[in-house]
């Protein structure tokens, strides 16, 4: 069957895994393009087909995908239509991200013929502590049109949508981790955990500098900010990306984790995308 259209399927709250979503689509170079942003509404009953290729992109909190994003792609349906599945990390680990979202994408139907892991800012990255700040960068998104570019040469090369194989997302190339920064950085974990340091639950918010504009309500995936009240954030409802304080015009938000110390001291070192077809 012809292959005729690219869907971009993408759950980002600070837009790092839109960016490399909309890279990959770009450098397929179909032109009937469709998106749907998951981010803030779940997908009802979308359908697809073999005559699409779907791209979905997702950040890793924590070494998985956010529950969250997994029950906003509970509506998603397909036919055996080829899929790139895309996990964007914060410079430390995927962990069990990359396999998670590739067996939902499996049990829905989908058959993921290629699959990459690609470096975004982290959700606790700030000026003092930067985590892969800036990231995806140029290089980033040259990277992913590029395996965009390859997706459709897959696809050429075994002679249409239907005939390109799976891949074995176990296989793909693991980052490179240094094991003295590993180790230093699972010791300190370990003894703030031990040591019963609070850990904040959500943002913190200057109350002399919100104007109450409600661009914070705005972002949050997952209403946790009522607009009016936007100096209260409900912890149950909190998935701490971070969106709400990257995003304030005001800078009145801060989520002052010491895990932001800790991680932009040993994850410093640029890390490599790695992609698999």
């Amino acid at each position: 069957m012809k292959l005729d259209k690219v869907h971009l399927v993408f759950f980002s709250p600070t837009r790092t895994s839109r960016k490399i979503g909309e890279a990959i689509v770009r450098g397929t170079g179909l032109k009937c393009i469709e998106m749907s942003d998951l981010t803030g509404k779940p997908a009802i009953g979308q359908e697809f087909g073999a005559d699409t290729l779907v791209v979905v992109a997702c950040p890793v909190y924590g070494g998985h995908i956010p529950p969250l994003a997994l029950s906003r792609m509970e509506g998603l349906h397909a036919s055996g239509t080829p899929a790139v599945a895309v996990v964007v990390y914060g410079n430390r680990a995927y962990e069990h991200a990359l396999q998670e979202l590739d067996s939902l994408l499996a049990a829905k139907g989908f058959r993921v013929i290629a699959a990459g892991t690609f470096i975004g800012e982290h959700s606790y990255s700030t000026e003092r502590h930067p985590i892969a700040a800036g990231r995806p960068d140029a290089k980033d998104l040259e990277e992913a049109a590029l395996l965009g570019r390859r997706v459709m040469e897959k696809l050429r090369k075994a002679g249409g949508a239907d005939m390109a194989g799976r891949v074995d997302v176990s296989r793909i190339r693991k980052p490179r981790q240094p094991f003295f920064h590993l180790l230093r950085f699972i010791y300190k974990v370990t003894r703030m955990r031990k040591s019963g340091q609070p850990m904040p639950s959500t943002p913190a918010v200057d109350a002399d500098l919100c104007t109450h504009c409600g661009h914070c309500a705005a972002v949050c995936p997952n209403e946790a900010i009522a607009k009016g009240d936007e100096c209260h954030t409900r912890a149950d409802r909190c998935i701490r990306c971070c969106a709400c304080v990257k995003g304030c015009p005001q800078k009145a938000r801060s989520f002052d984790t010491p895990f932001a110390g800790l991680l932009s001291e040993n994850f410093r070192y640029r890390k490599a995308n790695e992609v698999i077809l």
